[in-house]
């Protein structure tokens, strides 16, 4: 049994730990249940997800986001689109609790409007933009990306928003800025999973400069056409669809240009796991399980096979460059 990480005295919860997983044990765990008797109580706890997943059918259609499809070479997938219903009712965003089903059930307390960002730091033109301004700076587009998370399951959902690099360009950075931090909100009022010791408060994430201008980082507002659900990270949050979910910041309220590598959520509570990139990439493995292979929701049921996972989340082609010459066993 792995041995939780300490900070700041306190015993330190890692991801695995405290969020259930064994829906989506791999087919032999399943079998050896069955095998030990236990195959009564493994298919109702199976049928008690499959009731909750009911009992959370979309609550009518969220005010529409229109967009043109991406012309961004490689944003556009023709793999089938995970459910609705799956993409917004099974996430992480421990600001509304760590299970995967709580968001869906406490981001109601999340108050996206009235909105704003501020941006500061290493820029000449640093400033607060309302949520309005920010939807207005580019032309909305819909870009279908695959988004891998850090336990082995990935959806493919449909995007609206535009490139990171729209707002960094009408910045103007200094010379001297290096990487993009984003700040989330973190409102112990509206967000019960700020009051746990799981992490740091607030959620901080952080991309290389070069990499927030790639034209697949995403300033996302919505998806599947409509504008994002609470739990999903509304009003504004990051996509990065190479990397591994978490490095996908929420509910953004500040995003600040530095000379120096910010010290992001994860890496700051279990760096030996969680590194500052989080590249997708199959070849370097999780300390405790491999990453060899990924589980797509949707495609769940008892005796379905895994996939192999791609390099950089299948965005080899567009992304490869930013690392080449990088040990990426190092820099992981």
């Amino acid at each position: 049994m792995p041995i939780p990480s300490r900070h700041r005295g306190f015993l330190h919860p890692i991801p695995s730990e405290i969020t259930p997983r064994a829906v989506y044990e791999e087919r032999r765990a399943l079998l050896r249940l069955m095998a030990a008797g236990a195959a009564g109580a493994t298919l109702a706890a199976w049928a008690g997800r499959e009731a909750l997943a009911q009992a959370q059918q979309r609550p009518g259609r969220l005010a529409a986001l229109p967009g043109a499809a991406s012309a961004v070479a490689g944003a556009v997938t023709m793999e089938k689109h995970t459910s609705y219903q799956d993409a917004s009712t099974y996430n992480n965003f421990y600001e509304f609790g760590t299970d995967k089903a709580d968001p869906a059930r406490n981001a109601h307390t999340l108050k996206p409007d009235p909105w704003s960002v501020e941006v500061e730091g290493l820029v000449k033109k640093p400033g607060k933009y309302a949520i309005e301004d920010l939807l207005r700076l580019s032309a909305q587009e819909e870009r279908i990306y695959r988004l891998r998370c850090v336990e082995g399951w990935s959806m493919v959902i449909p995007w609206v928003g535009y490139s990171l690099a729209e707002l960094i360009r009408r910045v103007e950075p200094l010379g001297s800025a290096k990487y993009v931090e984003f700040v989330t909100l973190a409102d112990k009022a509206r967000m019960p999973g700020v009051g746990s010791r799981v992490l740091d408060w607030p959620y901080v994430e952080g991309l290389r400069l070069d990499e927030a201008l790639h034209p697949l980082a995403l300033l996302a507002f919505g998806m599947y056409g409509e504008v994002l659900p609470n739990q999903n990270g509304a009003p504004v949050r990051l996509v990065v669809p190479w990397k591994y979910g978490f490095k996908s910041a929420k509910s953004i309220v500040k995003i600040r240009f530095t000379e120096k590598e910010p010290l992001t959520a994860w890496h700051k509570a279990a760096p030996r796991e969680y590194g500052f990139y989080s590249n997708v990439n199959p070849q370097v493995d999780h300390p405790r399980w491999s990453q060899a292979t990924e589980r797509r929701i949707g495609e769940d049921g008892l005796f379905a096979k895994k996939r192999k996972t791609l390099m950089f989340n299948g965005y080899e082609a567009q992304v490869g460059q930013l690392y080449a010459g990088m040990d990426l066993r190092k820099f992981f």
